[in-house]
């Protein structure tokens, strides 16, 4: 439908009209007017239409609407406005249109001749008259903006009915803004289903925040809230705070990335010296600093409730990973802390660990990942692991321990009896430190996942590996991606997994396997394996022959396939494509409707 797009304004002592004529052209009138005292109140009529023309519209944006000649006939001033769009202008082609200068009274005889001209144009124009505010000024509100508006209202109707009716509600990145927010505070007044809300990414600020000061006071029901990714800052998690001191539902609070810094981590700290339901705490990549840790670490020895504590992301460092130290100490409650990537380096590291084995509570996980942390360091993490009782979940990933470090690591693995994942995955650790590994697990049956990627162990470091998994360990869950193995490592853990029988995840991604390595796993695939379920070889430069290997293999051993193999990103066409679907086929056929996922 083409429409005609029209606008009048008062302009001082002139009216204007412009509009899109029926063929897409812009037509500009303008009227010198002198406007009565009796007639200052009233306002211009705004004439607004959207163009829904087949023409593309940035292809009739104009470009160039001025007048170009201007003389005076009979005592009238005549003007010649040319109109130009940029596809006319290519094409060099104007149009001209004279309007001769007249007086207000003429003003109701040219609406009518609009009107007439292009407002009953067989069904394809219209005009829209929308009378604007009193405020002097232009105002264009559009029909698509208040039907987006009735859309809106519409949305915060449904979630409201969803707050008073369902358990879990999301409305994350809804972008409904403070407005939208306080209409939805008010629906978690009277909520009594509720129990976990995620308002994440919403655009919501310290001014929304404060139309939860009735409702926190007086709901129960609502055990989980998410904020994150709002940019509440510093004065709008003050304000939470203040609230949630003698809240009695909230057990999980999340408020990662939330723009805020040591002001408002003063008011989080003073909440949970009050509070004594909250259970969980996230709050991940923020701004706090050394000043942030000190206060919430003195807030850990006044708190007996607080189960996990989410720092990841901030600027803690050495000083601040030191405060949270002395905090442990005095602190029982505390089962699961994380700090990945805070820059608490060595001495951080060292105060840390003495801060933890003097904790009276039990510590079952710790994410101390991305710290700067060397092999001196590492030394007092594998005391900590050589002593603790309940550490089940270690993270070391992307630090710098080295085969130094990963000695001291394995030392300890053959004390310990608790701990069951671990990941030195990015830590430098060369063949002789996955020997060090590989070692402990020999004494060590309690590891069932361990992540060593990114690490350049090389093919000896694979066979180190595999000639102790083939009757050694437990390891269920084993990462070795991007660890230079080769087509002789693959060799390795081909023949480790002829003997295995307790792998059911491998990850040997981009480890330059090419054919000839995809061919020699291929060799172990078609050995029964019941436990082997998912095997990811993406990134290896695997071609077509590689895949009919595979193929291949799994048609042999059909019964005990895979469920899931991963050759993403690798170099095979159509014909290793088909070949692998060809096989998936088969599996499904010969056992009853087995899924086998494969990706490429």
């Amino acid at each position: 439908m083409l429409e005609s797009a029209a606008s009048c304004r008062l302009r001082s002592s002139s009216l204007s009209f412009s509009f899109y004529s029926q063929w897409g052209q812009l037509v500009v009138l303008r009227v010198p007017v002198t406007v009565p005292d009796s007639l200052v109140y009233l306002q211009p009529l705004q004439l607004r239409a959207a163009h829904d023309s087949a023409h593309d519209a940035r292809s009739r944006r104009v470009t160039n609407v001025k007048p170009t000649q201007s003389v005076v006939q009979n005592g009238s001033e005549l003007r010649h406005y040319t109109h130009s769009t940029a596809s006319e202008v290519s094409n060099g082609a104007r149009t001209q249109f004279i309007v001769p200068v007249l007086g207000g009274g003429m003003i109701l005889i040219i609406f009518y001749a609009l009107v007439k001209l292009f407002g009953r144009s067989k069904g394809t124009s219209f005009l829209k008259f929308q009378l604007p505010n009193l405020t002097g000024f232009d105002s264009s509100v559009a029909g698509t903006e208040r039907k987006y508006r009735r859309e809106s209202f519409a949305r915060l109707n449904d979630f409201s009915r969803e707050l008073r009716t369902l358990t879990n509600v999301d409305m994350s990145g809804c972008n409904f803004g403070d407005e939208g927010f306080m209409f939805l505070a008010e629906s978690l007044a009277f909520n009594q289903s509720a129990e976990a809300v995620d308002f994440s990414a919403n655009g919501i600020t310290a001014t929304g925040i404060k139309a939860l000061m009735d409702v926190l006071s007086t709901n129960t029901y609502l055990k989980n809230l998410n904020f994150s990714g709002n940019s509440l800052g510093d004065e709008g998690v003050k304000e939470l705070a203040l609230m949630l001191e003698n809240n009695s539902g909230i057990q999980k609070l999340q408020l990662n990335s939330t723009n805020f810094g040591d002001e408002g981590a003063k008011g989080i700290a003073e909440m949970l010296k009050k509070n004594s339901q909250i259970l969980v705490l996230e709050l991940n990549n923020n701004m706090m600093e050394y000043s942030g840790f000190a206060v919430l670490a003195e807030a850990l020895m006044a708190n007996n409730t607080l189960r996990a504590l989410h720092l990841n992301g901030n600027y803690g460092g050495a000083l601040g990973a030191s405060a949270l130290a002395k905090g442990l100490h005095g602190n029982k409650a505390l089962r699961e802390l994380y700090l990945h990537g805070n820059g608490i380096g060595n001495e951080g590291t060292r105060a840390l660990m003495a801060g933890l084995i003097s904790h009276k509570g039990k510590v079952t996980t710790l994410d101390i990942g991305n710290n700067s942390i060397g092999s001196k360091a590492a030394l007092h993490v594998a005391e900590f692991v050589k002593k603790s009782k309940s550490l089940i979940w270690l993270n070391l990933y992307m630090n710098d321990i080295t085969d130094e470090g990963a000695d001291h690591i394995a030392q300890a693995l053959k004390w310990n009896r608790t701990l069951s994942t671990l990941d030195l995955g990015g830590n430098n650790i060369h063949a002789e430190g996955a020997g060090h590994i590989a070692n402990a697990l020999k004494e060590n049956s309690i590891i069932t996942t361990l992540e060593l990627s990114y690490n350049p162990i090389g093919p000896e470091g694979a066979k180190i590996i595999s000639e102790t998994l083939k009757f050694h360990g437990n390891i269920e869950t084993l990462r070795l991606g991007w660890c230079q193995i080769g087509v002789k490592g693959a060799e390795y853990l081909s023949g480790a997994l002829q003997y295995n029988s307790t792998i059911t995840t491998l990850d040997l991604r981009a480890n330059g396997f090419g054919d000839d390595g995809a061919v020699a796993l291929a060799r172990s695939l078609r050995v029964v394996n019941e436990k082997l379920a998912s095997l990811d070889l993406g990134f290896n430069e695997i071609r077509d022959n590689g895949a009919f290997a595979l193929a291949q293999a799994l048609k042999a051993n059909s019964d005990a396939a895979v469920a899931n193999l991963n050759l993403s990103n690798n170099f095979f066409t159509k014909y290793g494509q088909v070949a692998l679907t060809e096989a998936k086929d088969h599996i499904m056929e010969m056992n009853d409707g087995k899924e086998v996922n494969i990706y490429f």
